[in-house]
């Protein structure tokens, strides 16, 4: 069985890459899967009209999930994410324009005047203090970013980004998972009634008009899943980049030195914390179409559940043969698959990488000096199969002795 707390994902993903292209693993819950982590496979399948996102039309398994599911907010959400073909390309049209690179540049003055005042208030933190910057800065950054895109009233976000953060344990058992899907559905209908009420110039207006005469309107429940899908994509992946590349920069002290002195750049350090630190792993599910040959004796059969491990790939000896689990940002080939591959890439790589650098850099170029409050305790992973990163950072904005 996979580890629902994800204490050593990275090993994990190693030993089943040794064992063969792809592994049969259990989910929580019971659920049996396969469990895909070398990114030459992960490409393949990812891009094989063979294997769908679409549970109604291609899992047999469905009606078999127990009450309580772990993964069902994610895996069953009735959005853009699980659909296949044309219905997908479709509805991916219809949000894609508002992620474009010129759109999302276009954002640039209001995501650095909101890590402006975010940093300015973490240099107001006494010398010698510290402070925890994925909730002083990775979150609330993030978090403003996604929301005003979304239209969502700054009465609703803090529940909104709690609902989410809880919902994405995979440790939790089925009576505490069901709680927290009630949760996260009641603040996202809450935002939906919200916005009905008052449409403005904003995404979440948009996905409530049909986009053309005869597409017919999406239901509730499609329309909060949408939210959903749009709201913890645009949240939990930034968040987690941010807080992992001053993770990185701060725990390798060695890099952060080449990167003041210009031997490497931030590009270099945020695709290489991509490659490294993905923050998605385990992205649920995929499922078989027709049966799949992948060689070394694996056949993975139609209809069978597929569970892709987007952060492996990244460190995958076949692509990075020097050294795959060392961060080292001076490394000439950094690729990686930490945004997904193929027809479900995720629109929102443009705005987590600018997101991203504005708040990195405004923080080290603010407080060149900040420091790691715990450098001997690294911080423990989010206990989450599906995201990836560290669930605290505290630092020390400015040491009570700068140097």
């Amino acid at each position: 069985m996979l580890d629902p707390n994800a204490r050593a994902s990275h090993a994990e993903a190693a030993a089943l890459r040794a064992r063969g292209p792809a592994v049969l693993v259990e989910l929580p819950g019971g659920v049996l899967a396969w469990s895909i982590t070398r990114h030459d496979i992960i490409q393949a399948l990812t891009s094989d009209p063979r294997v769908s996102r679409d549970f109604r039309r291609h899992w047999p398994g469905l009606t078999e999930l127990p009450d309580g599911w772990p993964l069902a907010s994610v895996a069953l959400q009735q959005s853009l994410a699980n659909t296949y073909g044309a219905e997908h390309r479709r509805s991916r049209a219809r949000v894609a324009p508002s992620f474009a690179p010129r759109r999302v540049e276009s954002m640039r003055p209001r995501i650095q005047a909101t890590a402006d005042r975010l940093v300015d208030a973490l240099a107001a933190v006494p010398p010698g203090e510290s402070v925890d910057v994925r909730q002083a800065l990775s979150l609330p950054l993030t978090m403003t970013v996604i929301c005003d895109l979304l239209g969502v009233p700054d009465v609703l976000r803090a529940g909104l980004g709690a609902a989410i953060d809880a919902i994405l344990d995979t440790a939790i058992d089925a009576a505490e998972a069901i709680v927290r899907q009630g949760e996260l559905q009641e603040r996202l209908v809450e935002l939906l009634k919200y916005k009905q009420d008052h449409p403005g110039a904003d995404l979440t207006s948009d996905l409530l008009i049909p986009a053309a005469a005869a597409e017919e309107e999406s239901s509730e429940q499609q329309l909060v899943d949408s939210l959903f899908l749009m709201l913890g994509a645009g949240y939990e992946t930034s968040v987690n980049l941010i807080t992992s590349v001053l993770s990185e920069l701060l725990t390798h002290p060695e890099q952060a030195t080449r990167l003041r002195a210009g031997v490497v750049d931030w590009t270099d350090v945020i695709e290489e914390t991509l490659r490294h630190e993905g923050p998605v792993m385990y992205l649920p599910l995929r499922y078989a179409i027709d049966d799949i040959e992948l060689g070394e004796g694996v056949l993975i059969r139609r209809g069978d559940p597929i569970i892709i491990a987007f952060a492996a790939a990244g460190r995958d000896p076949a692509i990075h043969p020097d050294a795959p689990d060392t961060f080292d940002p001076t490394r000439t080939d950094k690729a990686h698959l930490a945004f997904g591959y193929g027809p479900h890439f995720c629109l929102g790589a443009h705005l987590a990488r600018l997101e991203t650098r504005i708040a990195v850099t405004t923080l080290f170029d603010r407080l060149p000096h900040l420091a790691l409050a715990h450098p001997e305790q690294p911080p423990p992973p989010i206990p989450s199969l599906m995201v990836n990163g560290p669930t605290h950072l505290d630092i020390i904005p400015t040491p009570a002795t700068p140097g």
